[in-house]
């Protein structure tokens, strides 16, 4: 599915804008910046988080200190193709893959965990 210029990745993906609060914090895997595709998972935020996990590659790390924070507004500095998506509600993921391949899907657990 393509998206129109002035369409938003919400209105694409038919849901809520959901915009993280001014100065909270994603969890970001600095050392995967440049491996494809990028990836990111939304829980509820708590805890002065956003919820947003993000890393880049095929495989997500299950070490304890695998993510590392970040403040939200800090995300354009390094992954600056993320932005338009982290106004995704709680519960959302999305893939960006090289071939400009973009998905956004809801996956109920997320807001379990």
């Amino acid at each position: 599915m393509k998206i129109e210029r002035e369409q938003t990745i919400c209105e694409w993906a038919g849901v809520a804008l959901d915009k993280p609060e001014c100065g909270s914090k994603t969890g970001i895997v600095l050392g995967t910046i440049g491996k494809r595709p990028i990836n990111g998972l939304r829980h509820k935020p708590e805890k002065g988080t956003c919820g947003w996990y993000i890393w880049c590659g095929e495989e997500i790390g299950k070490e304890d200190d695998f993510f590392s924070p970040l403040h939200v507004e800090h995300i354009v500095e390094y992954l600056s193709k993320v932005q338009a998506y982290l106004m995704l509600p709680p519960g959302d993921r999305f893939l960006i893959d090289v071939s400009e391949y973009k998905g956004v899907w809801y996956g109920e657990k997320l807001l379990n965990t």
